[in-house]
């Protein structure tokens, strides 16, 4: 008999992975109710997947009612726990009060590869999946990305691995999820609306290393300090993936070095996870920018321990074309050159997106909406690779203020008047990039809806 049969479980959020979780509690019994602000008519597209379903809904608000009559309490990721006085009073009554995330990994049954860090998540799960793919191996891929865990095991759980994106937000309530694989891309300064420091926001983060054990493979960005300081909390095996030579770190990093790292002179990647060097050349790699080559060798590291081949791997590194919005070349009009880099809504992958072009000047479109970020760390790159920068939304006089000396900058009132005006000031030659370093709500339902809004534009023009 099922632990959910009978139990009253309340959804707190009817987005993707309420609904998916509703599908599964509906299915093993539970009697379940669904609870949003929203009113009905604006959530008529994700109710459609419950059909005829016996759901429960509260509609335009949240009731105390409905909170204490609850046996168990599922929270979607976009719920702010800590804000929220009725799930802080159910907490203090010991109501159980979990996520979508904790709930699908108590039904899997194969292994979870596990993905955080601030950027490049979405690209490095894809990356992983797509190895598999190569390898002839079924696997899911989702999690924040996609498909929800938990509709894999409404699925029926067909993969050899499940290979998931992971926000911060996903993992605050993480306790019961022991990775196979946990990586760490990196971390930087992001959704402090949110959590107020960075402090808090690294340790939402951290939540993931802590529910590793000792044989969890634990992957983790040598190139960036604060994980470097994560290896001293590490209780797993730990690999470390690198842009430096560890013979020119030096030391035990490089007697015991464990991962992969980029040799420059050979453009390949060397991984040392099998116990023997293996070279994974790149001339056939279609994505630019060390970030990307960053997500590639953290990807290898994870394939492989986990039993995925060379031959896939290469295979894969040869035909992936990256993901829409992440540094997408969209057009090339009357000598310039269009890239949609919409995904980039914080500093670092901004920072990532201007490192990645070497010689060309710079349109940088950038603004949105303000996630309480300091732009300043920008300064360096906008002086030294953008031609011209224009800003738009809320936060743009904000960046103004912190960037708007160190390139010929313009304020403009509407998305479609950025679009226009880098291409009236462009040259032939020149890189126009959207990489706003902000959220989209502010004029978007979020940043795919702003990337395919750009790239409409720009085939316009």
């Amino acid at each position: 008999m099922s632990k959910y049969k009978g139990k009253k479980v309340l959804i707190v959020g009817c987005g993707t992975s309420g609904i998916a979780a509703a599908k599964f509690l509906v299915k093993q019994g539970a009697r379940v109710m669904i609870t949003d602000t929203k009113q009905r008519t604006e959530l008529s597209e994700p109710l459609k997947e419950l059909g005829d379903l016996k759901v429960e809904f509260e509609f335009g608000g949240h009731t105390e009612r409905s909170f204490l009559g609850a046996e168990l309490i599922i929270v979607s990721p976009g719920i702010n726990i800590p804000n929220h006085q009725l799930l802080q009073v159910v907490k203090q009554k010991g109501t159980p009060v979990t996520s979508e995330i904790e709930l699908a990994v108590g039904e899997l049954e194969q292994p979870l590869i596990a993905i955080t860090g601030t950027n490049g998540k979405s690209t490095l799960t894809t990356l992983i999946g797509e190895m598999y793919k190569s390898d002839q191996k079924p696997a899911f891929m989702g999690g924040n990305l996609g498909i929800p865990l938990i509709e894999y095991i409404n699925q029926g759980q067909t993969g050899q691995v499940a290979v998931c994106e992971l926000s911060s937000y996903q993992l605050e309530m993480t306790e019961k999820m022991v990775p196979a694989v946990a990586i760490f891309t990196n971390i930087d300064q992001d959704h402090l609306d949110r959590y107020g420091t960075m402090e808090n926001y690294i340790a939402a983060k951290k939540r993931l290393l802590k529910v590793c054990d000792r044989n969890s493979w634990v992957i983790l960005n040598y190139d960036d300090p604060v994980l470097q300081g994560f290896a001293n909390e590490c209780s797993g095996k730990l690999i470390w993936f690198t842009m430096k030579d560890p013979m020119k770190v030096g030391g035990e990093f490089a007697e015991k070095f464990f991962g992969a790292y980029f040799d420059e002179t050979r453009n390949s990647i060397i991984a040392k996870v099998t116990g023997k060097e293996e070279i994974y050349p790149l001339e056939t790699f279609k994505l630019f920018g060390d970030h990307n080559k960053q997500n590639l060798m953290a990807a290898i590291c994870a394939a492989r321990v986990m039993g995925v081949s060379q031959q896939g791997i290469q295979s894969c590194i040869g035909t992936f074309k990256g993901l829409a919005h992440r540094l997408e070349f969209c057009r090339k009009k009357d000598g310039v050159y269009f890239f949609n880099d919409s995904k980039a809504t914080n500093i670092q992958s901004v920072q990532a997106s201007l490192s990645a072009f070497k010689r060309s000047p710079v349109i940088l479109i950038a603004g949105g909406k303000d996630k309480n970020m300091e732009f300043a760390p920008l300064a360096p790159l906008v002086k030294s690779k953008v031609k011209l920068l224009i800003l738009v939304g809320e936060a743009k006089e904000k960046i103004n203020r912190a960037l708007g000396d160190f390139a010929e900058t313009y304020l403009v009132g509407t998305f479609e008047e950025a679009v226009l005006v880098s291409f009236q000031k462009s040259r032939n030659g020149d890189i126009v990039l959207l990489s706003p370093g902000c959220s989209s709500q502010d004029m978007f339902r979020d940043f795919e809806e702003r990337g395919d809004y750009f790239k409409k534009l720009v085939n316009q023009l």
